[in-house]
């Protein structure tokens, strides 16, 4: 029994000569990284201005051949085989160039919902207080298509290279889109009327949300990545989940609040549906959907709040 603790730091200290190797070799590794990151960009910045030139020249060249004379035909005939011989090239040399890869996609994911939540919150508040015309109501319910058909097309994109974000909040943007698209199909109307600024204000709310939830996830993200709990391609949502426990006493009631209004948002819509000049299908619809919105968005907060207690409580018994 007295040799075990002799071999443990014999060990340890092979353990240790062993770490501060690898320390060396990883130095020396970033170091050749970011060298041979350095020529990658150079490379691609090279072939960019090439073909930018290469596809100003074959386009002058385009409008001279008209005019040429035939010597000069011949020798714009030959530019341009050389022209497309030199693409040829750049496909080769692009083939040993890293493509585009999925944390610049996924930085370019998260810019865009970042600007689109500015602009939709911009045309919100200007639909409600200042443009009251259909056609601007059209505009914006149309960019609300956009947006979400534009999000779960990225999103997807992202899931396939590893992003972990599943269950409601995946299927979440799919029943947005089919919400903003009976909402573009509403004909103007009475209803119609009766519903729109609680529906411009609900829509400034959730973006006013949607804007806090993107700088607190972003920085919870941030930490856990850096910490080595999450995968750099996860995605902020448009709700609570496990890892965004810390600070969650300021977003959580907004959250909740949001869910509720969409609640009274199915209520009002149901309302209206059996009121005696209601002809319109997309009123009983859009209660469905509002109504399937509350009780997804609910539910699944509810869930993982709730499993992240229990999780709590059996750790503070374990200690």
């Amino acid at each position: 029994m007295l040799l075990q603790p002799e071999r443990y730091q014999r060990e340890w200290r092979e353990l240790e000569e062993e770490f501060q190797q690898l320390q060396e070799t990883h130095k020396v590794y970033r170091q050749k990284l970011e060298e041979l990151n350095n020529l990658q960009a150079a490379c691609s910045s090279s072939i960019r201005k090439q073909k930018r030139k290469l596809k100003d020249l074959k386009y002058s060249l385009q409008r001279c051949k008209h005019k040429s004379s035939p010597e000069e035909s011949d020798l714009i005939q030959q530019i341009n085989t050389q022209i497309k011989d030199r693409q040829n090239i750049f496909f080769d040399m692009e083939a040993y160039l890293p493509k585009r890869n999925g944390f610049a996609y996924k930085d370019e994911y998260e810019k865009f919902k970042l600007y689109l939540t500015i602009i939709l919150l911009l045309g919100a508040v200007a639909c409600r207080f200042i443009l009251h015309y259909r056609v601007t109501d059209e505009v914006f319910n149309f960019l609300l298509v956009w947006y979400y058909c534009t999000l779960t097309i990225r999103e997807s994109i992202l899931i396939n290279n590893g992003s972990r974000i599943k269950g409601w909040w995946v299927s979440h943007h799919y029943v947005s889109t089919f919400l903003s698209g009976v909402m573009l199909t509403w004909p103007d109307g009475l209803m119609y009327q009766m519903f729109r600024n609680q529906f411009l204000a609900f829509s400034i709310f959730q973006s006013c949300v949607q804007f806090l939830q993107y700088y607190y996830q972003s920085g919870c993200l941030y930490r856990l990545c850096a910490l080595g709990k999450r995968n750099h391609l996860d995605l902020t949502v448009e709700g609570f989940q496990s890892w965004m426990w810390r600070g969650l006493t300021f977003l959580l009631p907004f959250l909740f609040f949001g869910h509720f209004w969409q609640l009274y948002n199915a209520i009002t819509l149901f309302e209206l549906s059996r009121h005696t000049e209601c002809k319109e299908w997309q009123v009983f619809v859009l209660a469905l959907t509002f109504l399937l919105l509350f009780l997804g968005n609910f539910l699944t907060t509810l869930k993982v709040v709730h499993t992240k207690l229990q999780k709590n409580e059996d750790e503070m018994k374990k200690l």
